[in-house]
């Protein structure tokens, strides 16, 4: 009887245990699944169709919505692409909440981080196209805004803010503040002014013009689109220590020009010793 009450207990306890185990094993797949399923996407992710827009048309809207309730540079952008496919094709592109993108004004919340006009954009890409694909768009967009002496667009007698010529500067950089300061000193006028303002109203113009294209060719090319724009000397020259892997001072992660802020010009220097 003994034998049989301890033959009894150990069954039991190994009952419990694989109960316990299979339990674990149920409670583990099921966390499992909610965590997969709370990423899952309609569709699938990158699941939107592209279809191709008339670049001119896109830069009349994209200067229009940066003046929208002063949503600025990121919203005219991506609505210009994004908006204008909702204009033309309804749905899913004309359920997108646009507002958001308002966050992006004057380099994210005035914080002169990325020129918002380019997140913009980068984000319109991003409805489409993952990373491994999205990333040649993005760097051709980036590189001919970090060269190209903007704005180039100019409303005539629509300009809401200033009308008339702007001059055109190459900033060399997709930050804000570099962009807005450069342009700025160079041709003397107030990061408050309504010609700066106009300039980047402008500029969300000229860089919806120029990601519309790069849509329309990325249509066209499929996973065979490649920019065609180098990156610059600068990073090219610096990464081979900065930006590759075992080099003792691999610290670098960018893809920008550095130039503007590593040249060791007046402008960057120190200027928290003996200012101004």
């Amino acid at each position: 009887m003994d034998f049989d009450r301890r033959q009894l207990m150990v069954g039991l306890g190994a009952l419990a245990a694989g109960s316990a185990v299979a339990a674990l094993a149920s409670t583990s797949r099921e966390e499992s699944n909610e965590r997969n399923e709370r990423f899952q996407q309609n569709g699938g992710d990158f699941s939107w169709t592209p279809h191709k827009l008339d670049p001119a048309e896109c830069a009349r809207v994209a200067y229009d919505g940066y003046w929208h309730k002063g949503y600025a540079c990121g919203y005219g952008a991506f609505y210009s692409i994004i908006g204008v496919m909702g204009e033309k094709f309804g749905r899913p592109y004309s359920t997108f909440p646009f507002s958001m993108l308002e966050a992006n004004k004057s380099g994210v919340c005035d914080w002169g981080t990325i020129c918002g006009a380019l997140y913009g954009a980068a984000a319109s890409f991003a409805l489409f196209w993952g990373r491994e694909e999205r990333k040649p768009l993005v760097d051709e967009l980036f590189r001919w805004y970090e060269t190209t002496k903007l704005p180039i667009y100019d409303p005539g007698a629509q300009a809401t803010g200033y009308k008339g010529h702007l001059p055109a500067t190459a900033v060399g950089s997709i930050l804000c503040h570099i962009s807005v300061s450069k342009w700025c000193y160079a041709n003397k006028f107030e990061a408050t002014s309504t010609e700066r303002s106009e300039r980047c109203g402008r500029i969300t113009a000229d860089v919806a013009f120029k990601a519309v294209e790069i849509l329309n060719a990325k249509i066209d090319a499929g996973k065979k689109f490649s920019g065609s724009l180098p990156a610059q000397d600068s990073l090219t020259a610096c990464g081979a220590c900065h930006s590759t892997p075992g080099e003792e001072t691999n610290w670098s992660k960018t893809r920008m020009d550095c130039t503007p802020c590593h040249s060791g010009s007046p402008a960057v220097q120190n200027k928290f010793e003996n200012h101004p």
